[in-house]
């Protein structure tokens, strides 16, 4: 057993979420407890948008998920206290409680990329037109694709790259719950969805329009064994399949994850070999 996490974030905001009830967005007055709490709010999504703090992380020596409660609060109570605004980005307009992030050093950001304050994009990254909220996390090397969306707290580690379309999907509520995990050097196939605390392990490959969530069963294509749900194992080739299921109406094809071949631990990702294998099964990218 390693130490207890702490959270980076001032215990003030685990204060401020007991009395959210008290907030109002419209209440600047100086020492009220909005104002306080915005001050408070927006300090904490300031160390989000800058990677000081994350909403969640794997434990490199339980290999578990660890969420930071109160990251999540924090990005809760904004809606509570930040009021609805008026920003732009060139001629684009928009209303919303959070800004759009404005640092973006050493990334490369496409026109037509969004990203929201209080979420963390690593230098070395790519954004093309694509969409990344609050709380989300992208990790060095990774390629967000065209129409791509991170959902709110979704993390996404180094050397991914989530294809067109892809959607990865987002949580906020309950504080606890577990967001997506996209962990290093995976590959999302377009048009695939990984939503609901989902976890795709290190150098997993999922073919095009994969669909993977946390109650998701995932079978072996070799041995006919169940592996864990809603998770692709790691450095492996995984594709959306079905599994037949009777009922009362008939029997019916339920959706699965079916893991087609192993990889080698630490296989680099080559693209042509990936497609190779896929389409042997006829499936694409």
């Amino acid at each position: 057993m390693g130490d207890p996490f702490v959270s980076p974030l001032p215990t003030q905001i685990d204060e401020l979420w007991e009395r959210r009830s008290e907030l109002n967005p419209t209440d600047d007055r100086p020492g009220s407890l909005s104002a306080e709490a915005r001050a408070v709010v927006n300090h904490a999504l300031d160390q989000l948008d800058a990677g000081a703090a994350r909403v969640a992380f794997v434990d490199p020596k339980t290999d578990a998920v660890v969420v930071d409660e109160r990251a999540k609060r924090a990005i809760l109570l904004a809606f509570r206290v930040f009021p609805v605004v008026e920003s732009a980005a060139g001629e684009f307009r928009y209303r919303d409680r959070i800004p759009l992030k404005r640092s973006f050093p050493g990334t490369r950001v496409v026109p037509g990329a969004i990203v929201r304050h209080g979420a963390y994009v690593a230098p070395s990254a790519v954004l093309m037109p694509s969409f990344v909220n609050v709380g989300g996390y992208v990790d060095e090397e990774t390629m967000v694709d065209t129409w791509a969306t991170v959902g709110s707290c979704a993390q996404i580690g180094k050397r991914v790259h989530l294809s067109g379309g892809v959607g990865i999907g987002g949580v906020l509520e309950p504080p606890s719950a577990v967001p997506v995990i996209i962990e290093d050097d995976a590959f999302i196939g377009s048009r695939s969805m990984v939503v609901e605390g989902a976890r795709v392990r290190r150098g997993a490959k999922l073919g095009a329009g994969s669909i993977l969530t946390a109650s998701t069963r995932v079978f072996d294509a070799e041995t006919g064994e169940e592996l864990p749900r809603g998770e692709a194992p790691a450095w492996s080739v995984c594709v959306g399949s079905t599994r037949v299921r009777s009922f009362p109406g008939g029997d019916f094809g339920m959706p699965c994850l079916l893991v087609l071949r192993r990889l080698a631990e630490g296989e680099t990702h080559d693209k042509l070999a990936l497609n190779d294998i896929l389409r042997d099964h006829g499936v694409a990218t």
